[in-house]
């Protein structure tokens, strides 16, 4: 007889076909919830760089004005001037920063555009970044899709 009841034992131990997917499911929904958590953090981050780096390049700006009364035309010529990216100020404000900062994400970039023209120097400008998050806080996008600035004046 206990031969009978021990070979009747082994049928039951282990996990029914319910409890293996009710497992599952909580294990896909626990490693839903934290991968949303991650992706949100991630946006934080860039948009927190993004903010510290266009902070940077203003005081540089700032810097480059106190010495030169201007600021730098960034390929404006006259009145007409474009977006250009903030790279291509390197000549102008290496002197005041080691190194010109990137967008975290390799295929945006920085922009900016001198405003206030005046005998032909410029004494305005605007910086702008593209925010993975929406803020509040816009004061000017020159480049189109570009959701958060800075400017001066």
């Amino acid at each position: 007889m206990e031969g009978v009841a021990s070979s009747v034992m082994k049928k039951f131990i282990g996990f029914t076909l319910i409890e293996l997917l009710v497992s599952i499911s909580i294990i896909g929904i626990l490693v839903t919830i934290a991968l949303s958590a991650y992706s949100t953090i991630n946006k934080k981050t860039h948009d927190t760089k993004r903010k510290s780096d266009i902070e940077q390049v203003r005081s540089a700006l700032e810097m480059y004005r106190a010495d030169n009364k201007f600021y730098p035309t960034g390929g404006c010529t006259g009145a007409s001037c474009t977006n250009v990216a903030v790279s291509t100020l390197s000549s102008d404000l290496l002197s005041y920063m080691t190194t010109i900062p990137s967008d975290p994400k390799a295929s945006q970039s920085y922009w900016y555009r001198a405003t206030d023209l005046v005998s032909g120097n410029y004494y305005g400008y605007c910086l702008s970044a593209q925010l993975e998050q929406t803020d509040p806080t816009d004061l000017c996008t020159p480049n189109t899709g570009y959701n958060w600035g800075t400017k001066n004046p």
